[in-house]
């Protein structure tokens, strides 16, 4: 009871304003805190450019190539690249794996510049345009899950394809990863090879996602043609060159368990100017078989006539 004369003490405040704008003040700063953290997550390391500090050093004369890259940037950057060689008007390319891709935007961009292709083994985009979901779909299944995910981030996500193929929560890309789950039978026996080859840091001295992830992001990104609307670049061949009409040869292992044999069947058998070679004992890395490589020029300059019977097959490795 107050004593009389004796002001009481004031009301205190309203406890339910203030808790919850302090609570509402934490959740921002929390909500900000782990944005900040995603973001940082997320975000690929800048690549190591050669000649820059903590970039590999630059030994020889250097070809500088717009930076950027998509589907068709890298084939105006492959002709760049050979004019700058002194490879002359025209020349012959072969692709291997995701270079192999890339054969078919050197034959949209620049079909003028070339003599032959051989596209090896190459990776295919799921939503190409023109191609059934039938066949799109049975080569989708023949991945394993964890590379079905991390080729649908690089499609729909691909500013999530660093993260997700560097975080430690679940399995990222199988062959970023060396899988081994996606060699055949040949390829174990072929992967010894890779023991020997001197220059496999060079592949990712830039830094992984410069060199890997970006490839991924082009080779399934949202391309606006595909392979099945190209036309035979060869079929008006200037007679003068000597040499005749050029060729597509386009190489496959049926036991390739990296790349889906499918999809090359069904665009081989849409486009009959494509000289199709289905390897029926091989699987990814049959371009690395002991006289595969020599198969495979000289079909590209000389013609399938000059080959064996036998060469149909790579020689099986010791």
């Amino acid at each position: 009871m107050a004593v009389s004369g004796e002001k009481p003490p004031p009301p205190p405040p309203p406890a339910t304003a203030s808790g919850g704008t302090a609570r509402k003040l934490i959740l921002a700063l929390l909500t900000c805190l782990s944005s900040a953290l995603l973001y940082r997550q997320i975000q690929p390391l800048p690549p190591k450019i050669p000649g820059t500090p903590g970039g590999p050093p630059v030994t020889a004369t250097r070809t500088r190539l717009s930076d950027g890259r998509t589907e068709e940037s890298i084939a105006l950057d492959i002709a760049e690249l050979a004019d700058n060689l002194q490879l002359g008007r025209k020349f012959y390319l072969a692709g291997f794996s995701m270079g192999g891709e890339i054969m078919w935007s050197c034959l949209k961009y620049i079909p003028h510049r070339l003599s032959g292709v051989a596209i090896l083994g190459p990776v295919g985009n799921y939503w190409w345009p023109g191609l059934p979901s039938n066949v799109s779909r049975d080569a989708w299944y023949q991945q394993l899950p964890r590379d079905q995910w991390a080729v649908w981030v690089a499609h729909h996500l691909p500013w999530l394809t660093y993260w997700w193929n560097t975080q430690k929560l679940f399995p990222a890309s199988s062959v970023i990863a060396y899988n081994p789950a996606l060699l055949s039978q040949e390829d174990e026996m072929l992967m010894a090879k890779f023991g020997y080859r001197a220059y496999m840091p060079q592949i990712r001295q830039q830094g992984e996602h410069e060199c890997l992830h970006r490839d991924m992001m082009v080779g399934f990104g949202k391309w606006s043609w595909s392979p099945l609307q190209l036309e035979n670049p060869f079929a008006d061949a200037d007679a003068d060159d000597g040499q005749g009409a050029g060729k597509v040869h386009l190489w496959h292992g049926a036991e390739d368990l990296i790349v889906p044999v499918s999809l090359s069947r069904y665009i081989s058998q849409k486009l009959p100017w494509v000289v199709y070679h289905e390897l029926p004992k091989s699987g990814h890395l049959f371009p690395i078989a002991e006289g595969m490589a020599d198969i495979i020029v000289k079909s590209l300059l000389l013609g399938d006539d000059h080959l064996s019977s036998s060469a149909s097959q790579p020689p099986h490795s010791p």
